[in-house]
């Protein structure tokens, strides 16, 4: 009961500590863009947060707020959701079995430095300017930091609980589903949340070369026509979607994971 009291209690600090910062960080935007130079070439928080919510209502390109930001998740749904199931699989092979180490790790590691944006040309020359180029780069962005995740957690399993399985007459896919799976599953969430945070990162990029709907799309659109306010209700849109699918992906791991430290 203490031990739940004191964790409560530095839950409750870091709260206030994080709305102190976002209120002091407001403030100083306001007086630092209100009647000065830099105010006229960055709105203050004030307008901005107005044109905000009056992109609830009001369409641009034919979609509100909620129309763009639908179609940015739904790009990353796809892309995110074909990585997951490659990356954790590609992770776990390399991890546990050798001969699929040789074989993938080499192609791996030279793709991994490769920022995904740097495939942006390539990716329109193989599939030209439609969804299919988004998925791409929204893919290649999640599955590096997934996969690694997964190989580096699978690597660190203790052999001596393998070892102990196989004792007891466990078989490779009894050691899977019973060892290499459960110990891994922090280091599968870490990944995915990496994962997640850089396909949000990535839709907008890909959204930015050529697209009609998206918050890329409001972005390029508000500097087209020289709208700051939109430029900047783009960007909180990406920064509060952003903040909430990582917050549910810690709750989600928090469920699973609360016999792991991570989880906690």
């Amino acid at each position: 009961m203490t031990k739940k009291l004191f964790k409560d209690r530095d839950d409750f600090w870091r709260l206030i500590c994080g709305i102190i910062a976002i209120l002091g960080f407001l403030l100083i935007w306001h007086f630092g863009t209100n009647g000065t130079r830099l105010g006229e070439i960055m709105p203050g928080p004030i307008v901005i947060l107005k044109s905000f919510f009056e992109a609830f209502t009001q369409k641009t390109a034919g979609y509100t707020i909620f129309g763009h930001t639908f179609w940015s998740l739904s790009r990353v749904l796809v892309g995110y959701s074909v990585a997951c199931i490659l990356g954790i699989s590609l992770g776990l092979l390399m991890g546990r079995y050798r001969l699929a180490e040789a074989i993938f790790r080499p192609f791996y590691e030279m793709i991994r430095p490769i920022p995904p944006i740097a495939w942006i040309s390539l990716a329109i020359l193989w599939f030209g300017l439609g969804e299919t180029m988004a998925y791409f780069i929204i893919f290649l962005s999640a599955f590096n930091n997934i996969t690694i995740n997964v190989f580096m957690g699978t690597k660190s399993i203790n052999q001596e609980l393998v070892g102990c399985a196989k004792m007891l007459g466990a078989n490779e896919a009894q050691v899977f589903r019973t060892v290499v799976i459960p110990a891994t599953i922090p280091y599968i969430f870490a990944g995915m949340q990496i994962g997640i945070s850089s396909s949000w990162a990535a839709v907008v990029a890909a959204e930015m070369v050529r697209s009609s709907k998206g918050l890329g799309f409001l972005i390029v659109s508000g500097m087209d026509i020289n709208n700051i306010s939109q430029i900047f209700v783009g960007i909180l849109a990406i920064g509060i979607v952003g903040f909430l699918l990582a917050t549910i992906m810690r709750g989600v791991e928090g469920k699973l994971c609360q016999w792991n430290v991570r989880g906690k």
